[in-house]
């Protein structure tokens, strides 16, 4: 069992993606520089665009950094999103002490949610509660999700809502420990302005897009936020498509992480799913999502990924005290 940030159990996903930045097993990290890219030239996908709105908002959250769709969209052979069935759910994680099964989060009445209101998903998103008072498990990253702004959490409820129906029958995730709460209700939680450029990047990464829930590293199946971006995580077949794939280390460290990357080097891994040495990565990250990013949020992402201490294998920290069951 994986406990998220908080010390809570890390929670299918209304809302997530397992964010596994550049990495597959045994894959090599002498990787050297390819030539400089414009990324906004070659990153495939129309873009999304944001506005005030509430609904224009919402769609830009859970269509790029969200990524909501990338599990809770059927995965075509190719691991491409099958456009036919968008968010009617389709990913499963099978661990020693549950099997779970991204819900279907279309507005189909009988095999989605569609009796349910803005609110209820609001609630559910941050809380980890269904609307009949069960809650939610594990995988979903509700340590993160408790810190998304009224504004994002409801733009994005808001679009979930407007999205048509798609009847999916899906079996009934399955957990071998109660689910209880994940801390007090959180009810209010301020914006957080675009003008602070590294935290507005650090609150993307983490309560909207849970980059650093998959790139934290977990110790006895809770996560290390002493190793905030360390990565390390293991990942197995992912998708049912056979993808396996460790989550890598995207702290400042100039050898083990992304410190002797540039700028356009990572968004190009982001966007397009192509290491600095031109490999083609494991499609685990919902590349054809981010690449549909705005600019400013990619250059926030960035420039957060860029403040994180340098975590390698000289400067690790102690590993965190070991879990009790």
């Amino acid at each position: 069992m994986r406990i998220g940030q908080n010390g809570l159990p890390q929670s299918p996903m209304i809302g997530a993606v397992l964010t596994l930045l550049f990495s597959v097993t045994a894959c090599a990290r002498d990787e050297v520089p390819v030539p400089k890219l414009e990324v906004s030239a070659v990153a495939a996908g129309e873009p999304v665009l944001d506005g005030p709105d509430k609904l224009t908002h919402g769609r830009y959250l859970v269509e790029t950094v969200a990524g909501c769709g990338n599990c809770h969209t059927p995965h075509l052979p190719d691991l491409s999103l099958d456009p036919s069935k968008k968010f009617s759910g389709a990913f499963v994680i099978r661990e020693p002490v549950f099997e779970a099964h991204a819900a279907n989060i279309t507005s189909d009445m009988e095999t989605g949610i569609g009796s349910w209101s803005e609110d209820d998903i609001v609630h559910a998103i941050r809380n980890g509660q269904r609307p009949d008072g069960t809650y939610l498990g594990p995988p979903m990253s509700f340590g993160w999700y408790r810190g998304m702004s009224d504004t994002d959490v409801h733009a994005i409820a808001a679009y979930i809502k407007s999205v048509p129906a798609v009847r999916n029958v899906l079996p009934k995730s399955t957990y071998q420990f109660p689910l209880t709460g994940y801390g007090p209700p959180v009810t209010h939680v301020p914006d957080m302005p675009k003008t602070d450029q590294v935290n507005y990047g650090a609150y993307l990464a983490g309560p909207i897009g849970h980059c650093m829930d998959c790139h934290t590293t977990y110790v006895a199946g809770r996560i290390d936020m002493k190793q905030l971006g360390r990565g390390g995580n293991l990942y197995t077949n992912l998708f049912n498509g056979g993808v396996t794939a460790v989550s890598a280390n995207i702290t400042s460290d100039s050898s083990a992480g992304l410190g002797s990357w540039t700028d356009d080097e990572i968004k190009r891994a982001i966007t397009m799913g192509v290491s600095r040495n031109g490999r083609v990565l494991a499609k685990a990250m919902a590349f054809s999502l981010y690449a549909k990013m705005e600019p400013s949020d990619l250059n926030a992402l960035v420039a957060y990924l860029r403040t994180l201490p340098p975590l390698g294998a000289a400067n690790a920290p102690a590993p965190a005290p070991t879990a009790k069951p």
